[in-house]
């Protein structure tokens, strides 16, 4: 008879080799794949079954827009060269999702649709990881900025960004080393 380590350790494999991609091949994944990351990430916790999460898959001419957005907001703050830098790294990128969450005016509310939709982009990592694709969710100051509210056609009022996640088939996988967990755990009377 299996252990419980043993039945759990598919799980803890997927979970201890995934990592952020920041190197893309070309090719886009498939989109059933991308939308059955989608649907594994709406299993994910959420409070009051409120299902905060939205998802936006973008197309070309979107996120091209995006890129040209942050390549203004990169040439104010660090200049023209570091603009044209991010500029070709991002026109690179294969696959693009802005995940938003839905705003509550209860401040309790609002932070745990927030944490649901973190559990939700965990879940849609560890789903395209087991699919051979690598995602990187970023969280720079273009997901801050009106004008990517502006090009998603999104009210800040009712839906916050809570992330740019970026997909595709690895180009390069880093390494990883995390410290043990003892370093982390107190264990209290």
């Amino acid at each position: 008879m299996a252990t419980s380590t043993e039945i759990q350790e598919p799980v803890a494999k997927n979970i201890r080799d995934r990592r952020t991609i920041n190197s893309f091949r070309s090719e886009v994944p498939p989109q059933e794949t991308i939308l059955h990351a989608i649907e594994l990430a709406c299993w994910a916790p959420n409070h009051k079954l409120t299902e905060p999460w939205r998802y936006y898959l973008l197309g070309s001419e979107t996120f091209q827009r995006i890129v040209e957005l942050n390549t203004k907001l990169v040439t104010a703050s660090k200049g023209v060269e570091a603009a044209e830098k991010k500029r070709e790294k991002w026109s690179q990128i294969p696959g693009w999702l802005v995940v938003t969450y839905q705003r509550s005016e209860d401040k309790l509310r609002d932070q745990e649709n927030y944490a649901a939709v973190c559990c939700a982009i965990q879940n849609f990592s560890l789903s395209l990881w087991s699919a051979g694709i690598g995602m990187k969710w970023t969280t720079g100051p273009v997901t801050r900025d009106d004008g990517i509210y502006q090009i998603l056609d999104l009210n800040r009022e009712q839906e916050e960004i809570a992330g740019v996640l970026w997909y595709g088939y690895p180009a390069e996988v880093p390494s990883m080393k995390r410290h043990p967990p003892d370093q982390f755990i107190t264990q209290l009377p």
